[in-house]
């Protein structure tokens, strides 16, 4: 672009916006076509000793026309200076500068703004840097802030303030790139910078470099800021916080710490720090991981009663920065952490066979539960060292002190069966006559999920979630499963029936003489009760309409799911069994929801069978090397036998077809405890067809679908101790009235305080989780900084306000409130920021 067009753009934008312009033109270099350089119906006036004809004809006599008047060589100064008052009113005054035009063109008024633009004159001269300049909202009569946007525009960002700059070069520094500061060195705002870092944080070096300041700054973070004797501390405090609540910038943050980490070798020093200090520690990754590690050591020895355990490890999960590395970590320490004195504490002096089913349903099931869910943790953690020696304690504990003498005890309670049925338990084969017909006679529609190998425990964790699902409700019971506890004849009991019995040769089992295997056949027997049988997998492929109107064409659906059953019952996979169990619970509460959407409202969640699993390899005196004998042996399992003229062995217990409830000619023999019948191939640790409690106790959830909200999350309350501030920070206690429960889920919420609808200090994100049943544990404290910008609010009334995130965005609003007034007085160290 030329000269003169530029200059006479320049001209034509202050004619936009003005009716007289005044030119000094200290040598007279642009008289010559000067016409040429202004708009067509702007008048020249060129001064030669007429000032007062001149403002005579511009201000009375030709009032409404546009006049550049032109001034070549010295201008007197002040009263000498006959224009002045025209200058004044109509200005400023244009030159043909450079720097001058680069003044005006950005709004440049603030003294000093001269030598800005002379003294960073590689910036200046960048058209490219000068555009993105003047696209910004300069602040002109700021050269503070001007220089801070400068530095944005080399950083390719249009957040000027101290903190954003200061991330950006920190997100770059943890990628070990240098682009952005190098940037401010060659352009001369490098000194600019670091003098901010001084003013607003307190930082100064005599050869300052972002790996120093980082260096510092976690120094500073470790010592606590000291927030309260310093503005300067605070802002860094404020700001450091800001950084690493942030998604943009918390993996560098993550990043750099682990620098800083090794830098200062902080790991050597962690076994000097106590546990109170200790556990509100979340500087660097070090001191997660030692928390990890004194509460592995706590579980193991028995040293920290589980209230403490679990309360550290919900203000680890509520607080910590690096809590999400490790939360499947904190996942299996909270379950080893009831298990390990479950099990020391199980007594099995149980009298009798129902007070065992009784004890399994409503105790013990839940070690078999804790098990599952520290070992998924385990198996799947990505750092798995930090638990490794748990593990093990965890899984000798259950197999030796648990599974084994369980299992020995309820053996001798099995062995005393004469019939396999119990007055106060519903028989899996009483399942549709004790559940669905009810329904159906009330004239309401029934849906039955049955999912293969579904074992109490992981029932109870899936009733658990579906009461945490809103508008739902559920409740779990326990049948004594069928034996053998296998599918084909679990799968059959679930049907309308009046007999049961095994064909021939031992499957497909027979419903009142029909085959039961397959969905096409227990469609066919579903038929008669206005029914059919579906596999999830096809009904979750259905459309929407389809799945309504297969659901409003039947009275009675059976919705046949195997993701359990289907990975532990091979060899290649049994070690995936409780990754599958975890997929299970999700998938058939997606199944409900489905459901729910095709307007079912009476559902019921069952399985054909639990199992046994153990992580561990299967200790030798648990394989049974004696072989099943008699006259015929129809079928051979690891945990079961069919045949005819079975022979009687002591490490088996046997049963005619008549003390099982069948009609066949076909005997079972049962491994007795939780013993295998040894046969070719793997395939030990997943097992099912016995009598042990975890195989036969089946569970049945029924749920149902309400048209009012059943989940609310937990209620807060604001508890302040004063309506006034008069520090720098201000500490407020929060209440959660009630404490958590599958209806009333943990709360999440932000804590800032508002001037206005501008916030003045830190949002600190808050969850409240507490499952205490004390009202004492169930306080959090939240301690906020007032920020830079909390000076305007001094004298007059904030709003401490609890905000939580609106469903399905990433927008927040209000929960509650409280007022306070801001009475503080200034410290005189107040860093300064633009």
């Amino acid at each position: 672009m030329s000269k003169t067009l530029t200059i006479a753009e320049h001209l034509a934008d202050r004619f936009d916006s003005t009716r007289i312009v005044v030119w000094h033109d200290l040598d007279g270099g642009y008289s010559v076509g000067l016409d040429a350089l202004v708009p067509s119906d702007v008048t020249v006036l060129r001064i030669v000793d007429d000032e007062f004809a001149v403002k005579h004809r511009v201000l009375r006599k030709e009032p409404t026309v546009k006049f550049l008047i032109y001034r070549s060589g010295t201008v007197p100064e002040g009263a000498g200076n006959w224009l002045l008052d025209i200058e004044l009113a109509y200005g400023p005054v244009f030159t043909a500068d450079r720097d001058a035009l680069m003044r005006v063109d950005l709004g440049l008024t603030a003294p000093g703004s001269e030598e800005l633009i002379a003294e960073n004159s590689l910036f200046f001269d960048n058209a490219n840097l000068v555009a993105r300049l003047r696209s910004l909202p300069l602040n002109g009569g700021d050269l503070t802030v001007v220089q801070a946007q400068m530095c944005a525009v080399l950083l390719n960002q249009k957040e000027h303030s101290f903190s954003e700059l200061t991330r950006t070069l920190l997100m770059q520094h943890a990628d070990g790139e240098t682009t952005g500061f190098d940037a401010f060195t060659s352009h001369g705002l490098a000194d600019f910078y670091w003098a901010g870092a001084s003013g607003i944080y307190g930082f100064t070096s005599q050869t300052p470099t972002m790996a120093g300041f980082v260096l510092w700054m976690f120094q500073r973070a470790v010592n606590g800021f000291s927030v309260a004797e310093s503005n300067k501390a605070r802002n860094l405090s404020l700001d450091f916080r800001g950084f690493r609540d942030s998604k943009r910038s918390s993996a560098a943050m993550k990043s750099l710490a682990r620098t800083v980490e090794g830098n200062l070798d902080y790991t050597d020093h962690m076994s000097e720090i106590g546990w109170e200090t200790l556990k509100d520690s979340d500087v660097f990754d070090a001191s997660e991981r030692e928390v990890i590690r004194r509460l592995v050591e706590g579980i193991s020895a028995q040293t920290m009663p589980y209230r403490d355990i679990a309360d550290a490890i919900s203000a680890r999960r509520r607080d910590s920065f690096w809590f999400d590395d490790y939360a499947t970590l904190y996942e299996g320490l909270s379950a080893a952490a009831e298990l390990i004195p479950a099990i020391r504490n199980a007594v099995f002096d149980f009298i009798s066979f129902d007070e065992g089913l009784t004890r399994y349903r409503d105790e013990w099931f839940r070690i078999d539960q804790r098990y599952r869910q520290f070992t998924q943790a385990y198996l799947t953690a990505e750092f798995k060292q930090p638990i490794e020696a748990l593990a093990d304690l965890v899984e000798n504990a259950y197999v030796t002190n648990f599974l084994a003498p369980l299992g020995v005890a309820w053996q001798q309670q099995v062995d005393t069966v004469t019939q396999w049925r119990t007055i106060n338990t519903t028989s899996q084969t009483s399942f549709y006559d004790h559940y669905v017909a009810p329904i159906l006679k009330g004239r309401k529609k029934a849906v039955v999920i049955v999912s293969d190998a579904l074992r109490y425990e992981v029932a109870d964790e899936l009733s658990t979630r579906i009461r945490g699902e809103n508008k739902f409700s559920a409740t779990i019971e326990a049948m004594l499963g069928v034996l053998p506890s296998y599918t084909q004849l679990g799968m059959a009991a679930l049907l309308p029936h009046t007999t049961l019995a095994h064909s021939s040769d031992g499957d497909p089992v027979l419903v009142d003489g029909l085959k039961s295997d397959g969905t096409a056949n227990r469609s066919r027997i579903l038929n008669t009760v206005g029914g059919t049988a579906i596999q999830a997998r096809d009904f979750i492929e259905m459309k929407p309409a389809d799945r309504r109107d297969l659901y409003s064409s039947n009275q009675v659906l059976y919705v046949y799911h195997d993701t359990i059953d289907a990975t532990g019952d091979k060899a290649v996979s049994e070690h995936r069994t409780f990754t599958a169990a975890a997929d299970a619970v999700r998938e058939l509460i997606d199944i409900v929801k489905k459901l729910a959407s095709a307007n079912a409202t009476n559902m019921i969640v069952t399985a054909d069978h639990g199992f046994l699993y153990q992580r561990s390899k299967l200790a030798e005196q648990f394989s049974l090397t004696v072989k099943p004998q008699g006259e015929q042996i129809v079928k051979s399992t690891r945990r079961y036998v069919l045949g005819r003229g079975l022979k009687k062995d002591t490490a088996f217990t046997t049963f005619k077809p008549d003390q099982v409830g069948l009609s066949s000619d076909l005997e079972v023999q049962i491994p007795n405890s939780i013993q295998r019948i040894v046969q070719p191939g793997a395939g030990y640790q997943f097992v099912h067809g016995g009598a042990s409690l975890q195989e036969i106790v089946v569970p049945v959830i029924q749920i149902n679908k309400r048209r009012i909200d059943t989940v609310e999350p937990v209620n807060v309350d604001i508890h302040p101790e004063s309506d006034r501030i008069t520090t720098g920070q201000i500490v407020v206690k929060l209440y959660q009235s009630a404490k958590v429960e599958p209806h009333k889920p943990a709360r999440r919420l932000r804590a800032g305080l508002y001037f206005g609808d501008i916030l003045i200090s830190n949002e600190q994100e808050m969850t409240f989780d507490s499952s205490s049943d004390a009202g004492r544990d169930r306080f959090q404290s939240v301690t906020l900084l007032l920020g830079r910008n909390a000076d305007e609010a001094n004298n007059h009334s904030v709003e401490f306000r609890l905000s939580e995130p609106i469903d399905g965005t990433d927008q927040w609003k209000k929960y509650k409130s409280a007022p306070y007034t801001v009475k503080r007085a200034f410290a005189s160290d107040d860093g300064w920021d633009f």
